[in-house]
């Protein structure tokens, strides 16, 4: 097959084979197509794979740090809660010994 793989979506390699009858040529053809689209695929996937998307990593980079102001936020009401309840415990306690 001297054919490139460019071609073989516009020309059956296979039709000139005296072996062949026309539809295993066009079946083998069908296929031949289906293998360039996977390599095609194949070829994105790993060049998606390789380069992270920029967009994408941007879009995240926000996101952690409105994640990390979150749980500071979260953190400050708990210890703040915290104090709360053991400044409230200690003047109860305080009160209960000067009766």
């Amino acid at each position: 097959m001297s054919t490139n793989h460019a071609d073989i979506f516009n020309v059956n390699p296979y039709e000139a084979q005296a072996g062949l009858s026309a539809l295993e040529s066009e079946v083998l053809w069908e296929y031949a197509k289906l293998a360039q689209h996977v390599r095609l695929l194949t070829a994105k996937t790993k060049e998606l794979s390789e380069q992270p998307d920029q967009n994408l990593v941007a879009r995240l980079r926000v996101l952690e740090r409105k994640m990390g102001l979150v749980s500071i936020l979260f953190k400050a009401s708990v210890w703040g809660v915290i104090n709360e309840q053991s400044a409230i415990g200690i003047s109860e306690q305080y009160a209960d010994e000067t009766m």
